[in-house]
Parts: structure tokens; sequence; C-alpha cells
């Protein structure tokens, strides 16, 4: 391969990087081939490392690279759709949920998720864990919260702990009318065990979707899932037909 020289725009370097890098993506690899190593890539396109840095992130923010542990800088596939909403509103673990429960505790919430749920900050509540894989690949991990009075009859003879606690808890909550769901997505950072069940690096580009289940006029549950942002393209409604792909806009100085 031959050096080539960014080009002095009026735009941060980094910026117009991440498109020379964009078109080197389409033009030079495959999905799934790793990357030169940073020295090497900052030698090519005659950048310091700290630059080359920002425009690799990026392009891992818009999901066209991949940063895995002990492989390095990948291409990435296509985005995967994901949906995460229907017109029809169903409670967690209804038929044709994709989501796989595996682990189920007793526990006071953080703060933020007692407030919504409306319970007192040292009163324990049922935290679900699951994971969503598409295509052979983690995209997901949830936390559900529910009180324990929005599941009055589980049995914890029944089921002490772990997934069989989990599909006791979600079969409970089946029992109830849902009035409503309300979803709400943001950017984030991947935590440490986040990262771990979604195969990223902590502090990764994440999508959280934060999801609300009314019933009887008060929140009985909520749901917090993080999505591979580098991965997943989210779909709402029940067709989740609409793809818009476009290039981010160029920046000025």
């Amino acid at each position: 391969m031959g050096t080539t020289q960014v080009e002095a725009v009026p735009e941060p370097k980094y910026w117009h990087l991440r498109t020379v890098l964009s078109e080197a993506l389409d033009s030079e690899f495959s999905v799934g081939e790793i990357l030169p190593n940073e020295r090497e890539l900052a030698a090519r396109f005659g950048v310091a490392r700290a630059t080359l840095r920002q425009a690799l992130e990026q392009l891992e923010l818009e999901g066209r690279l991949q940063r895995r542990r002990g492989v390095g800088t990948t291409v990435a596939p296509p985005r995967v759709g994901v949906s995460v909403g229907t017109e029809q509103h169903l409670w967690p673990g209804a038929p044709g949920d994709a989501w796989q429960p595996s682990d189920c505790t007793l526990a006071a919430p953080p703060a933020a998720v007692a407030d919504a749920l409306g319970t007192g900050r040292d009163e324990a509540v049922h935290t679900v864990r699951r994971s969503r894989r598409t295509h052979g690949r983690p995209v997901a991990a949830e936390l559900l919260y529910v009180p324990a009075s929005s599941v009055p009859d589980l049995s914890a003879i029944e089921a002490p702990s772990g997934p069989a606690r989990a599909r006791a808890v979600l079969r409970e909550l089946q029992r109830r009318q849902l009035q409503r769901q309300e979803s709400a997505v943001e950017l984030g950072s991947a935590h440490a065990e986040d990262a771990k069940v979604l195969d990223r690096l902590p502090g990764s580009p994440v999508l959280v979707v934060t999801t609300r289940y009314v019933a009887g006029d008060r929140t009985a549950a909520l749901s917090v899932a993080t999505y591979r942002a580098d991965t997943c393209r989210l779909t709402f409604g029940d067709a989740g037909g609409v793809q818009i792909h476009h290039d981010p806009p160029s920046r000025a100085c």
C-alpha cells in the first residue's frame, strides 16, 4: 500500500480521516478482516495516532468497525435489525419474546430505578437478567426490575433462583392486565458486566432502551436493555421495515 496524505480541509482532521478510512473499508477490506495496527495506519495517512483513534472511534460508533478482545479492530458486518417495540403492547416473556432469561435475584435496585418504580429505596425487588442473540451474535443484555407487589402470588419454594426463578416472575406478570408500555432510547457506554455479556470492551458505545410497563395505573415493571450500537439497528412497530441510510453530515470547524 502506498502512502496517502490527508489534505488540509476546513473541518476537523479526524472527521476527514474518518471519510478517507470509510472509503478504504469499502474498497480494500472485507467483513471480518483485521485492520493494520495503529502505527501502520497513522503512517499511511500521515496523521498523529490520537487523530487516528478519534476517527476509528467514530467509525466504531457508526457500526463500520468492531474492536474485539484479543483480536484487534475488524471490519463490522451490516447492522442487524432488532425490533424493540410492536403496536401491540405485551409483557416481557410473552409468546414470541426473543429474550432468554438467565438469572433472577431479590435485592434493592439503584435509587433511580426505585424512584421510577415508586418503591422504597431499600425495598428489594425481583431483578431478572435476560440476554438476546441474533444470527448467533449477542446483541443485547437486559435488567428487568419487578416489584414484589406486581407478582404477589410468586412462590419462593417453586423456583428459588436462577433461570427457573426468572421464568416464574415473567409467568406471574402475564396474569396482570397491561395498560400500556412506554419506551425511551439514549446513547450510552457499556458497563463492565454488560460489556462481558455483549462481547465488547467496557466503555463501548451502546443504545440503552428503557421501557416502563404500566398496570393498575402504576409502574408494574421497568426494563433497562443495553444494545450493541455497532451491530444493532433498532426498529419500532410491527413491520420494522423502514430503513434510512445516510452518511453523517460534514462538520465545520
